[in-house]
């Protein structure tokens, strides 16, 4: 089989995040298709794609990324005083004060400690990307928890919650709010809500490769679909389709779904991040260093009831320093399902996006991660 060639190009003294890629391409064989970004005080120094089918401007399912992508419009509108993470969530929306949530704040919603996981009666996959349908649903909700005491990854639907918070401050949706602030100021290949003339260019997500040993695997760690996981994922409902499907459905890609809908570029990832806390094309940061201080800083740091494991959940974003050692205090991101990832480090003036077309077994995800960002940081050490 012939070797996958790696296209793009990379900074004076960044080879080495080059060669991290190659590793990754050559280990898993095939035609991989992938792109990794990264920028470094505001320029692009990362920009690489691989497979035959990828074209350095191929858009690709970034899954939970999107949670990201969506709380940088709470973030802003945080920052402009229009929300205070300190106040019930209830106070901005009241509907959501049925059932004992009257008192959860709004950092406490955004951490994933509201106990709404999912529908006790789950979603139809038409009900699943309609961020409105959702939010309606869980408002008038028992929590599965004591809002506030624990926390548990709102997988499918944490978006749809704090986009409802953004609609009832602004008046519109968190599609419209980024696509308006963000997206287009920044010119960014990267979409909540893909245009239909742009469909062309994305490339449909594919499943894992499932050896026997990597089915044995997540054999082990299943959980019953009526489980907190299971609801979580929405395994219970019927007709529930598997994650890695999800952004291949037109209507997910064409509402944006906030969760998990969007599609982009690594390029416009890391772009995002770096407009986040740096200038970027001479542009002003996004966030003020309070407030991205603010949203990074851990909120919820135990044993996720959802994902079984320890997790350290900051304020609408995953925390990373803890993740990844290369990465100093402060750093914060999200990742996506089937090993998207895409970050910033404030510190050291640096961002990544990483997306790849196939799902990923998920225990390679983080060391691959860690090599990319192991090697991006000794080339910003060296130029100091």
């Amino acid at each position: 089989m012939p070797e996958t060639e790696v296209h793009g190009t990379v900074a004076d003294g960044f080879e080495a995040v080059r060669d991290e890629f190659r590793t990754i391409v050559a280990r898993e064989g095939g035609d991989l298709s992938a792109q990794v970004a990264a920028y470094h005080q505001g320029q692009p120094v990362v920009d690489l794609w691989t497979g035959s089918a990828t074209a350095e401007d191929s858009l690709l399912a970034i899954y939970s990324a999107s949670k990201g992508v969506s709380h940088i419009a709470v973030a802003l509108l945080v920052q402009q005083g229009l929300l205070d993470l300190d106040t019930p969530v209830s106070h901005y929306w009241p509907e959501f004060a049925a059932k004992g949530k009257q008192d959860l704040l709004l950092r406490e919603l955004f951490s994933h400690q509201a106990g709404l996981v999912g529908a006790t009666g789950g979603f139809t996959m038409a009900e699943l990307a309609d961020d409105r349908i959702v939010a309606e649903r869980l408002a008038a909700q028992r929590p599965l928890w004591r809002p506030g005491t624990t926390s548990g990854y709102h997988a499918l639907v944490m978006a749809a919650l704090s986009g409802e918070v953004v609609r009832r401050v602004t008046g519109e949706s968190v599609q419209s709010f980024y696509e308006e602030r963000v997206r287009r100021p920044l010119g960014l290949d990267l979409f909540l809500g893909l245009p239909a003339d742009q469909e062309h260019r994305y490339l449909a997500a594919q499943p894992m490769v499932a050896t026997p040993e990597r089915l044995a695997g997540l054999a082990a760690s299943a959980t019953a679909p009526d489980s907190v996981s299971g609801m979580a994922f929405n395994r219970h409902a019927p007709g529930n389709r598997e994650v890695w499907e999800l952004p291949n459905l037109p209507y997910v890609r064409a509402k944006g779904t906030a969760s998990f809908g969007g599609v982009g570029t690594a390029r416009g990832l890391a772009k995002l991040y770096a407009a986040l806390t740096g200038s970027v094309d001479g542009r002003e940061p996004l966030l003020d260093a309070d407030t991205a201080a603010a949203f990074a800083q851990v909120q919820s740091n135990g044993f996720d009831l959802v994902l079984r494991s320890r997790k350290a959940w900051a304020v609408g974003f995953h925390t990373y320093s803890e993740i990844y050692p290369s990465l100093a205090a402060g750093s914060f991101g999200h990742s996506g399902a089937g090993g998207q990832q895409a970050l910033a480090d404030p510190r050291n003036g640096l961002s990544y996006s990483f997306l790849r077309r196939r799902f990923l077994f998920p225990a390679q995800a983080d060391p691959d991660h860690d090599r990319m960002l192991r090697a991006l940081r000794a080339a910003v050490d060296a130029r100091r």
